[in-house]
């Protein structure tokens, strides 16, 4: 499985990356609900209620000249109310408007952090990819070493029994089996614990076995690297994502400062009536305007503009702490890149120089010129170059996709971004 398919099988089942979706989709419906309070509120209701034979006088122009006449003749013990009301807000301040422009500057904060939390998923599959690679590389490379130990200890054993080499030699050879076998035990346990991780990640089954060689770990080299600083900032979901908080908290200074405006609304209504036997009321319908004013707010709301300015200031500091932290870890990254790849060129020099080292240490030991310690160090100096010159081939391309990924571009060297 190429470290392409792990990322993309990564960003599908990954629970950090569904639960930064659910999140998305938690702000997408919050928008939506401050978006709903732009729109007019239509209230139906009615009533029954039972009457205990109530007395009704109906007074009108004609019978206030007559005097007061009942007009409970028959009994009346029930009441029918319907009524239909309209209310739309017309001013508020600018508190509707700016209420929707904060929802909507959330909802892309979540969406730019969902983005990173992305990144973030892809890069561990990647570090775990190179850390599978390192511990493979060693586990071969150290049973190929144990192989050829356990025939020296073989050769050295007839050797000794014929009195060619001293015992001590032979014991020697025994030792570096030993600490040969210990280092494969450990070493294979990290494998199994790194393949672990992996798949657990990845969301397979528990007895999957990744492996991992050159070909499918190697970066696919994407040249379009970010020529400045400034650049590489822009591209970071991160900083996308508090500078969406920034204008948030700017929408939400307006929103307090809403206070100190007077609300005026638009509302309708109809009304049915009907009181048994007594009196029937029907298509009275009204339309009014209405203006509240809370005079309070004039001392009062001071204190709320006063706190959503500074949150809009942490918000600031933060993003300022951010961007520096970020340069730092553009300059790392860039650092770690250049490192890696001299130190790959460094390890392949010295897996030449070791293997021609422990040839002609074993050429003057066939021929008595050297002694035995001279030999296994040799030969641990051999196997130490190879080690090493593996883990460096994983580094480099480590080291290049963390670069993407400080600069924000690492989902889109997998044609993955913005999903």
């Amino acid at each position: 499985m190429s470290v392409h398919d792990a990322v993309a099988m990564a960003l599908e089942k990954s629970d950090a990356v569904g639960l930064a979706k659910a999140k998305v989709e938690t702000k997408k419906f919050e928008k939506q609900v401050v978006q709903n309070n732009q729109y007019p509120d239509v209230k139906l209701s009615g009533q029954y209620m039972r009457l205990t034979n109530a007395n009704i006088n109906i007074k009108s122009q004609s019978n206030s000249n007559s005097g007061s006449t009942s007009g409970a003749s028959k009994p009346v013990n029930q009441l029918m109310l319907g009524q239909a009301n309209v209310g739309l807000p017309l001013f508020s301040g600018f508190k509707l408007k700016n209420s929707i422009d904060a929802s909507e500057h959330l909802y892309q904060s979540e969406v730019a952090s969902a983005e990173h939390s992305k990144s973030e998923t892809a890069i561990q599959v990647i570090e775990y990819y190179a850390a599978l690679y390192k511990a493979q590389q060693t586990v071969e490379l150290l049973k190929e070493s144990l192989k050829s130990s356990q025939q020296r200890v073989t050769d050295f054993t007839a050797l000794e029994q014929n009195g060619i080499i001293a015992r001590n030699d032979l014991l020697k050879s025994q030792l570096q089996v030993s600490r040969i076998q210990l280092n494969l035990d450990e070493a294979e346990k990290n494998l199994k614990m790194i393949n672990f991780r992996l798949i657990t990640l990845l969301k397979m089954n528990s007895n999957t076995q990744v492996v991992v060689s050159p070909s499918n770990i190697d970066p696919n080299l994407f040249n379009n690297l970010p020529k400045t600083e400034a650049e590489a900032i822009e591209k970071r979901d991160d900083v996308a994502s508090i500078r969406s908080l920034e204008k948030a908290s700017e929408s939400e200074i307006k929103v307090a400062k809403s206070g100190y405006y007077p609300a005026l609304s638009l509302s309708a209504g109809y009304i049915a009536l009907d009181i048994q036997n007594a009196l029937t009321v029907s298509n009275a319908m009204n339309v009014g305007v209405g203006v509240s004013y809370n005079l309070s707010s004039l001392f009062k709301n001071g204190k709320d503009v006063k706190v959503a300015k500074s949150k809009a200031i942490e918000l600031q500091k933060q993003e300022a702490e951010l961007t520096d932290a970020v340069k730092i870890q553009i300059k790392n990254a860039q650092e770690d890149y250049e490192l890696a790849v001299k130190q790959d060129k460094v390890y392949s020099e010295s897996v030449i120089q070791s293997s021609e080292n422990f040839r002609i240490v074993k050429d003057k030991y066939e021929n008595g010129l050297s002694n035995t310690n001279d030999l296994l160090e040799a030969d641990v100096d051999a196997l130490s170059a190879k080690i090493n010159l593996a883990n460096a081939k994983a580094n480099v391309a480590l080291k290049y996709y963390e670069l993407l990924n400080t600069t924000g571009q690492l989902l889109e060297s997998f044609n993955l971004s913005k999903n």
